[in-house]
């Protein structure tokens, strides 16, 4: 059976990622194989549009194949590098499909989760729905065109998002502008069978219902206030002197990557200055090409993935202690290694 299924009825290409043991984490086979799909069925007349889900009922896709990366940077290797640049490539692909492109974000939707739904035309969350960008937790930073999604979100939700890692239900993601329509999920079947005598908007007008309420946005208040300095370190200070909330949220992020969490806050900042996605994931793959040189990236998938100790040890260990020239090394531009074939 195919690590990710392609089916072709009722004028939909519908994508099914099939590794559900593995929570359908994607690998550079998928990677090749979606692209590939979406090139055929871009001028295919038989395909109006384009559905993609996941296998199983934990979730769309829980991210990347982190332990295939973590085995290239222990290794030296580059493989982990073609991998994201085809990634990014698919991520900025699904920016600008022609054609509708619908996201079934049931379940958990992590990292490279993100990259291949949040960028669609119909995105559908429901109340199982878990969206998250949990990079800066194994020293990574959110990528896949995260930086450019969070950094648009209101006020500084995303910088919440990012930094803490949060996992945001369906509402959220909503009021986050990383998802478009909740459909609860005992009613995907009725979505299923509107989509294939409907357009996407028809069929989701007929299946969707209005989200519960957002907790982020009840909460945009402190988060904006506490997230508007552009260091970390002022930022844990205004959360440590709020409220409870406030002081979760510092206690989650101290746990976090000091050298990943300055270059998220750098990236986030600049993204939002950036004129369009493409740009976003250049940017996002010179930082990814300096994270796999990096210590932190294996330490952090040793504790969270490897080991599961739960106990990083990062180098440095306080945000205090990262220099500001370590930093500046993750946005450095990379000469004939840049990241290509990405059209404005």
């Amino acid at each position: 059976m195919s690590d990710v299924e392609f089916i072709v009825h009722s004028g939909l290409g519908r994508i099914t990622l099939n590794r559900p043991r593995a929570l359908n984490a994607l690998n550079h086979g998928m990677v090749r194989a979606i692209s590939q799909h979406l090139e055929k069925w871009r001028d295919d007349p038989g395909v109006r549009a384009v559905v993609v889900d996941g296998a199983g009922e934990r979730g769309l896709c829980a991210g990347g194949d982190i332990r295939s990366i973590y085995e290239d940077a222990r290794s030296g290797g580059t493989a982990s590098l073609e991998f994201w640049a085809d990634e990014y490539r698919l991520n900025a692909m699904i920016g600008r499909y022609p054609k509708p492109y619908v996201a079934i974000m049931d379940g958990l939707v992590m990292g490279g989760g993100v990259g291949i739904s949040t960028h669609g035309s119909h995105r559908v969350v429901t109340d199982r729905s878990r969206v998250a960008m949990p990079e800066t937790g194994i020293g990574f930073v959110p990528d896949v065109g995260g930086t450019w999604l969070l950094s648009r979100a209101p006020g500084q939700l995303g910088t919440h998002a990012a930094l803490t890692a949060a996992h945001l239900p369906g509402a959220d993601a909503i009021h986050c502008g990383l998802a478009d329509r909740y459909v609860p999920a005992d009613r995907l079947p009725d979505l299923y069978d509107a989509l294939a005598t409907r357009t996407p908007d028809a069929a989701l007008d007929l299946v969707a219902e209005t989200p519960p309420p957002s907790p982020l946005a009840a909460a945009q208040e402190w988060i904006d206030h506490c997230y508007a300095p552009d260091t970390v370190e002022e930022i844990l200070i205004r959360l440590r002197e709020g409220g409870d909330a406030a002081v979760a949220a510092a206690e989650e992020i101290e746990g976090k990557s000091p050298t990943a969490l300055k270059v998220a806050l750098r990236a986030l900042r600049t993204a939002a200055a950036l004129p369009d996605l493409e740009s976003a994931l250049r940017q996002e793959y010179r930082i990814s090409h300096r994270a796999l040189a990096s210590a932190e990236l294996v330490e952090g998938v040793r504790a969270q993935i490897i080991d599961k100790d739960r106990m990083p040890r990062w180098s440095p260990s306080t945000v205090a202690e990262v220099p500001d020239e370590l930093v500046d090394s993750y946005f450095a531009d990379l000469g004939d290694a840049e990241l290509t074939g990405v059209r404005n």
